[in-house]
């Protein structure tokens, strides 16, 4: 199928089947790779130590930003791609194609200079201490040098499924995960490479993946391909890429500032241990999120062509099945949490006094967690239609204005726990925001003349 007749059937086939069609893909991609996360942390806590897991848990910030830049060309761009395809606007969209990698090639070199000059100092900043200052180092330089390849392959993906080509992408990931796996077991369990080999599985598999990538995107019979002419940045499609893109950047911008507000705050109130508590907790959060996360992917382009074509009956039984589905996802994620942490902690570490702070705040984080979806998929609804404002409240509110202060204030009262229960209360928070701003916006919406029914 050729990306013209992919693009149209995303304004023509039934709403649920194109919705499960392009999110498992994405669901299976996002879920491997958080798998693989799991694997890397798995095998450095039991490899290489309680020490290289707290940090691991200090580069979490450093990922959140080098993330936050790729999601603002990635995600603005694709959704831009999308809108344009279902104007049917394709030369147009095959600029932003071409736009996308000189954008990616640019902040992503900018990005690795920068954080290697000062790649101390942050990590300080950040929360690492004598102890955990080495191994996040010696993670985050190999990283950082493979920087513009996470952002290149990360943001192809993202046009491959803006693209019509959700199973390419989900390929993509699979290879990714997959050679990582291979790779870890290689470097960390037989070369005995540590936490560096971990690192350099990661970028490795990433690169690889990313000539498979390019080699599809430079086949001149599909409609979205690489050709000469189309590099040169255009004022007008950076701006829109970078508009739609805020919001993305700004979640997780805001997520590095959060990592490392928590990450100094678990080492006032716990020390060390805490922050390998948290590295584990929040993996465990990583797991089940990343099926949201999927979930968004695959409800992208559906809501991105429908809402350009004006189809919002369509666009709306989207939003409304991905709400329900990426509930139930995290709902059943939930209950394994509560009942199973200890069995979840011992995955990675056997390190007692790690193990008990583990399993605690696996519970703690986790109390109200089944909410999230549906605050996660509104965010990313607004977002996808280029209500880029709505968007950015919402990314923000969760994080930056309930998290933090709560993180700040909860432990004066009960210490260490405090810590874990600012993040239960601010999920709880956040969703009590979101649903009223949807509620109103589909009203508006239905109630204005413009309104389309099949």
């Amino acid at each position: 199928m050729d990306n013209k007749q992919a693009a149209l059937e995303l304004g023509t086939k039934p709403v649920g089947g194109l919705l499960f069609e392009y999110a498992l893909p994405a669901i299976v991609a996002m879920t491997a790779s958080s798998l693989y996360n799991i694997i890397d942390r798995a095998m450095i806590g039991q490899m290489v130590g309680a020490e290289a897991i707290a940090g691991l848990g200090i580069t979490f910030p450093f990922m959140n930003l080098s993330g936050a830049f790729g999601a603002a060309v990635g995600v603005g761009a694709s959704t831009c791609i999308s809108v344009k395809l279902g104007r049917k606007d394709y030369a147009t969209a095959n600029h932003l194609l071409g736009n996308t990698v000189t954008l990616n090639l640019i902040i992503g070199f900018l990005f690795m200079v920068v954080c290697l000059i000062f790649l101390n100092p942050i990590l300080r900043f950040f929360g690492a201490s004598d102890v955990t200052l080495p191994y996040a180092r010696e993670f985050m330089i190999v990283i950082l040098l493979g920087n513009m390849i996470t952002h290149m392959y990360f943001g192809m993906n993202a046009v491959l499924r803006a693209a019509g080509k959700p199973r390419h992408a989900m390929y993509a990931t699979l290879f990714t995960v997959g050679c990582n796996i291979v790779l870890v077991v290689v470097f960390v369990w037989w070369l005995r490479w540590g936490i560096r080999g971990a690192a350099l599985a990661t970028v490795t598999s990433q690169t690889l993946a990313l000539c498979w990538q390019m080699r599809l995107f430079a086949n001149p019979k599909e409609l979205l391909h690489l050709r000469c002419g189309i590099y040169r940045l255009k004022p007008l499609l950076v701006r829109n890429i970078l508009a739609i893109g805020i919001s993305p950047f700004l979640m997780n911008a805001t997520a590095c500032v959060v990592v490392i507000f928590m990450n100094n705050q678990f080492v006032r109130y716990g020390g060390d241990m805490a922050v390998g508590a948290y590295s584990i907790a929040n993996s465990v959060v990583m797991v089940l999120f990343m099926f949201v996360m999927g979930m968004n992917q695959g409800m992208q382009p559906i809501v991105g062509y429908n809402y350009g074509a004006q189809r919002y009956d369509r666009m709306f039984r989207c939003l409304w099945l991905t709400i329900g589905w990426a509930t139930a996802i995290l709902l059943a994620g939930w209950t394994v949490s509560m009942l199973f942490p200890y069995q979840i902690a011992r995955v990675f570490t056997t390190d007692d006094t790690l193990l008990e702070m583990s399993a605690r705040g696996i519970q703690l984080n986790m109390v109200v967690f089944f909410v999230v979806g549906a605050q996660a998929v509104t965010t990313n609804f607004f977002q996808c239609i280029g209500k880029v404002k709505v968007s950015i409240f919402l990314s923000l509110s969760r994080q930056l204005f309930l998290l933090i202060p709560m993180a700040y204030l909860f432990p004066l009262w009960w210490g260490l726990d405090g810590v874990w229960y600012s993040m239960a209360a601010s999920d709880f928070g956040s969703f009590a925001m979101t649903m009223p701003l949807l509620w109103a916006f589909v009203h508006r919406l239905k109630t204005s003349p413009h309104y389309a029914t099949l």
